[in-house]
């Protein structure tokens, strides 16, 4: 029996993106656009090269996907943004894995290209992505809306091809995105009735700059490296990556935003700016 496996590309105001990203996929059976009610052209480029096409109102990330997976008749799911490449030779090892393997989810690793240049050290590879799996067989939490965790009813394994990601243009995309984490990230914590101390602010963004330095080897991507090591947004809860790497986890993206996520109650207002101040020390 042929194994049926769809690519699903989620997008909102992908425009730049999402024709390169589908051709990336095509040894899919099916290319599917998950959009957000993009305003931009994203929806017109994708039909005019042959993806399939459909939208959900956004809530959070978790449910987004979660839809996709109730919406999509099909054996195995592929997950891609549309900030990812997909290669010849990734294609060939997945479709080898799901037609051979008994494992229900595998991950995959990451080529992370930052301003340009593949990093590879201070955590960014391998990266891994849980990204493939068997559809009827995967759920994503939704007490994490954010760094979405999947879960597998089912063993997992790991793909050697890895995934293309042009993870950041420029340093105005880049800090865009890291005050998108550290406001969504700031609120998760304060909720959690977690309190910054005041040696955090000094002792957490030196530890992270070491460890990133030279445990986990910054100093091979050269001066680069150095410039951006120490401003990887920080993980909130278990990481949903291979516990023998660093997590570093996907780009939020572009979305739309995500209702009530500026709103705090009275009570924890100080909490989460104590909590945005030291995400920022360390990120930042």
């Amino acid at each position: 029996m042929t194994v049926r496996l769809a690519a699903v590309i989620l997008t909102y105001n992908e425009a730049r993106h999402v024709a390169d990203c589908i051709a990336s996929v095509r040894w899919a059976d099916r290319v599917v656009v998950f959009d957000s009610f993009s305003q931009d052209e994203t929806v017109a480029l994708a039909k005019a090269v042959g993806a399939e096409v459909a939208q959900e109102k956004f809530q959070n990330y978790a449910q987004q996907r979660n839809a996709a997976l109730d919406a999509l008749h099909t054996d195995w799911v592929f997950f891609v943004d549309a900030d990812e490449r997909g290669t010849p030779e990734l294609g060939a090892e997945i479709r080898r894995v799901i037609a051979e393997r008994p494992e229900m989810g595998w991950y995959v690793p990451r080529h992370n290209y930052i301003f340009g240049k593949l990093t590879l050290g201070a955590g960014w590879y391998p990266d891994y992505q849980l990204r493939l799996f068997r559809r009827k067989s995967a759920h994503y939490d939704q007490q994490r809306p954010v760094h979405e965790l999947v879960q597998i009813n089912g063993e997992v394994g790991h793909l050697k091809e890895p995934l293309i990601h042009y993870n950041y243009v420029d340093w105005e995309q880049f800090h865009a995105k890291q005050q998108h984490y550290v406001r969504y990230e700031a609120k998760i914590l304060a909720e959690r009735g977690i309190q910054p101390r005041p040696h955090n602010f000094v002792l957490q963004p030196l530890r992270e700059f070491v460890r990133r330095a030279l445990k986990l080897q910054g100093w091979r991507d050269g001066l680069p490296g150095l410039r951006h090591l120490h401003r990887v947004p920080p993980k909130v809860g278990k990481p949903e990556r291979h516990p023998k790497h660093t997590p570093i986890g996907d780009g939020i993206g572009a979305h739309p935003p995500i209702p009530g996520r500026g709103e705090r109650s009275c009570a924890g207002d100080d909490r989460t700016r104590l909590i945005e101040e030291l995400i920022r020390s360390v990120t930042l």
